[in-house]
């Protein structure tokens, strides 16, 4: 190994949503404790660098910039995580649409289900928040923590294993080369970190593309946001503040380049003739981007002093919001895990304590994945007695409110083994 070699506890490869939560929670082990709980172990700080291509672009308390086109509706446990590492703040002084309400139903007969937040006891149900925000708010955290250093630009080369660490060949950092005792691969679908791990991976595309569309709108949008089936995909609004609205239009990718060309008053021509009446008048389309549908799911979420998350470890259908919640669970567990092993005075990159973190979250993603192809598949075109049963279904689910109850503690991010980071 060269003598610039710097060596550190753990290096996440990705400072995104994901690996920026993973970088806080694993500086603050005080985020992790629930009312009661005695301290962690006195061990010394865990050092930590995180490596990306680039740093967030700025976005000032209290200025007013044009929304970015990449939005995530984040859950009730998402909101947590963020406020536990001491990121919520930032993207609260910046801007955040809170939802209440969220509606789901079948275009093609009179199937429907209605969530309210105080049917679940709590003031939302979620929060719509460009991407760019959260990022920045947990970037802005990382630079405050003093055993935290941030790299970038810095690109991924090469990874070789040795017995007690691994050693990372990098292009544009600080240093040449990195030695840890942990790498975690935090850098999206196409894992820079996965692909040098050997890790395979289960993928599979959707016919069906993605067209996301940032509006002006005559109706504010009253903190609701819904979603409508029919045969060709889902039709969603996504409530930005005031008379604002992210579109996410599913459909065939050669329709989906159609209405990506059209000019401004023809696109909304489309919108308003395709999409329902709740959506209202359309006054100005500020962008439009489309991009593939797939799922993907890495054959194992560890390798020697490896571990994945979010995304270079899972990809979901996007038509219930989840990736980005499932990812920052993800990050949450591997922190607790690992804080866990260095509390007791364990080697935190062992196989067998990064296998506790895979048994937590592998299974939980893989319900997750298979559930959205379920209702991907249910909303394909069907046959009538089959649209009878989905509406039957939907309306059932309206009507029982301890399964439409159990139903929202899962989007929320609320139910089954989740986090202590997560938890109330």
């Amino acid at each position: 190994m060269s003598k610039q070699a710097f060596d550190v506890d753990i290096a996440v490869v990705g400072g995104g949503m994901v690996g920026g939560l993973l970088a806080a929670a694993l500086a603050q082990p005080e985020a992790h404790q629930l009312p009661g709980q005695t301290q962690h172990s006195a061990q010394r700080p865990l050092k930590i660098v995180v490596l990306d291509s680039s740093r967030p672009v700025d976005f000032a308390p209290g200025s007013n910039p044009d929304y970015d086109l990449r939005v995530s509706a984040l859950s009730v446990a998402s909101r947590r995580m963020l406020e536990a590492v001491g990121a919520w703040s930032g993207i609260e002084s910046r801007r955040v649409c809170p939802y209440r309400d969220l509606s789901v139903w079948d275009g093609e007969a009179d199937g429907r289900t209605d969530f309210h937040a105080r049917d679940a006891g709590v003031a939302e149900l979620g929060y719509i928040v460009e991407n760019r925000i959260i990022q920045l708010s947990l970037w802005e955290r990382l630079e405050a923590l003093s055993n935290v250093e941030c790299w970038c630009p810095a690109t991924l080369q090469s990874v070789q294993p040795v017995d007690d660490g691994v050693v990372l060949h990098l292009q544009g950092a600080a240093q040449s080369t990195l030695k840890a005792r942990l790498l975690v691969g935090a850098d999206g679908a196409r894992s820079a970190v996965r692909e040098h791990s050997g890790i395979a991976v289960d993928a599979h595309a959707y016919d069906q593309h993605a067209l996301v569309a940032n509006v002006n709108t005559d109706l504010a949008q009253q903190q609701i946001t819904w979603q409508r089936f029919v045969p060709t995909g889902a039709q969603a609004m996504l409530p930005l503040c005031g008379a604002r609205a992210s579109l996410v239009w599913y459909h065939e990718p050669e329709e989906i380049n159609r209405l990506k060309a059209l000019d401004e008053a023809d696109f909304i021509r489309e919108l308003i003739n395709a999409f329902p009446d709740e959506l209202g008048g359309i006054q100005s389309v500020q962008a439009k981007a489309s991009f593939p549908i797939f799922r993907s799911h890495a054959m194992s979420y560890t390798a020697h002093r490896i571990a994945l998350a979010g995304d270079a470890a899972h990809s979901v259908h996007p038509l219930a919001g989840q990736g980005v919640n499932l990812g920052l669970l993800d990050a949450a567990a591997l922190a607790e895990v690992v804080l866990n092993a260095h509390a007791a005075g364990r080697d935190l990159g062992a196989a067998q304590v990064l296998a506790r973190y895979e048994r937590w979250r592998r299974s939980n993603n893989a319900v997750m994945i298979h559930s959205l192809d379920a209702i991907y598949k249910a909303f394909s075109p069907q046959p009538q007695w089959f649209q009878r049963l989905r509406s039957v279904g939907l309306n059932t689910v309206n009507r029982v409110s301890p399964l439409r109850n159990a139903l929202m503690q899962h989007a929320m991010g609320t139910a089954g083994d989740i986090p202590r980071l997560a938890r109330p």
